[in-house]
C-alpha cells in the first residue's frame, strides 16, 4: 500500500514534467491529429469497397490505437533514457521510492495524456471528417477496457525498452522504427485483411494489431466484422493477448529497468 500511495503521489510530478517538456507534449498530441488530417484529406471520403464505411471512419480507429502506442511506449522509451542520462533517475534511486511506485506514476501520467490526446483526435475527426462516435453502452465499455489494458501493456513495455538506448539523444532513432513497423503491419494505415499473410502473422504477435482491431469494433458498425481476417473482431482474444502482454511487460520492466546508464557505477 505504501508503494501504491507513493505511486499515486508520483503521478502529479510526472504530469508536470511531461507538460513542461513542451516539444514532447506537443509532438505526442499533434502527431495522431496530423496523420488523421493528411490521410483524411487524401482518402477520407472514399468508401472501403461496398461496405458503406469511409476510410476516415476506418482510419480513426487505427489512429486512436496508435495514440496509445505514442503516449505510452514511444514517449517513455525516449524520455526515460533522457532522465537516466541527466541523473534524474539516479536521484530517485536514492529515495525510499520503489520501482513499482515509479511505474505507477508513469502509468498514471500516460492515462491523463491519453485522455487529452483522444479528446483532440476525436474532435478533429467529428468536425472535419464526420466521424460517427460510439453510442451504445457496449461500444463505450469496450473502448474503456481496451484503452486501459492497452495503456498498461504499452507503458510497461516502454519502461522495459527504455534500457535499449544507451544515450538519451539517440533514443528516438531506436524507438521510432519499431513504432513505424508495428503501425504498417497492424492495419493502422491499411486495411488489415489486405496485407500479406506474413505481415498479418507478425503483427498478431504484438498488442497493436489487437488494439487496432478492437477499436474498429467501437467505431465501425457490426457488419464491418466481416472485413476482418477471422470474420469477427475477436474481443475475447484481444483481452487475453493484452493481459498476457501486461504480464510480459511487468516482468521485463522489473528485470531490465535501470536507474543508471549501463556501465555506470
Amino acid at each position: 500500500m505504501s508503494a501504491l500511495r507513493m505511486g499515486l503521489g508520483r503521478i502529479g510530478i510526472e504530469l508536470k514534467q511531461f507538460f513542461r517538456d513542451r516539444e514532447s507534449a506537443v509532438f505526442n498530441f499533434l502527431l495522431p491529429m496530423i496523420l488523421l488530417v493528411i490521410f483524411g484529406s487524401v482518402f477520407g471520403g472514399q468508401e472501403l469497397g461496398d461496405s458503406g464505411i469511409t476510410f476516415a471512419q476506418y482510419f480513426v480507429a487505427g489512429m486512436i490505437a496508435s495514440g496509445i502506442l505514442y503516449t505510452s511506449f514511444q514517449n517513455l522509451a525516449i524520455s526515460i533514457p533522457m532522465e537516466r542520462e541527466d541523473g534524474t533517475l539516479k536521484r530517485l534511486q536514492g529515495t525510499p521510492m520503489p520501482r513499482s511506485a515509479y511505474f505507477i506514476g508513469k502509468i498514471g501520467m500516460v492515462f491523463v495524456a491519453y485522455i487529452a490526446q483522444v479528446t483532440i483526435l476525436i474532435a478533429v475527426g467529428v468536425i472535419f471528417y464526420g466521424i460517427d462516435l460510439p453510442t451504445t453502452s457496449v461500444a463505450i465499455f469496450t473502448f474503456i477496457w481496451v484503452s486501459v489494458l492497452g495503456l498498461i501493456a504499452w507503458t510497461l513495455l516502454g519502461i522495459a525498452y527504455s534500457v535499449v538506448p544507451r544515450q538519451g539523444k539517440g533514443a528516438a532513432a531506436l524507438v521510432s522504427p519499431v513504432v513505424l513497423v508495428l503501425q504498417f503491419t497492424s492495419g493502422v494505415f491499411f486495411v488489415f485483411s489486405d496485407l500479406p499473410q506474413w505481415m498479418q502473422t507478425f503483427a498478431s504477435l504484438f498488442p497493436l494489431k489487437w488494439l487496432t482491431q478492437a477499436m474498429r469494433s467501437v467505431f465501425l458498425p457490426d457488419t464491418a466484422a466481416a472485413m476482418e481476417v477471422a470474420g469477427s473482431f475477436e474481443l475475447g482474444m484481444t483481452a487475453v493477448v493484452l493481459v498476457i502482454w501486461i504480464g510480459i511487460g511487468a516482468v521485463l520492466a522489473t528485470v531490465f529497468f535501470r536507474w543508471t546508464p549501463r556501465g555506470a557505477n
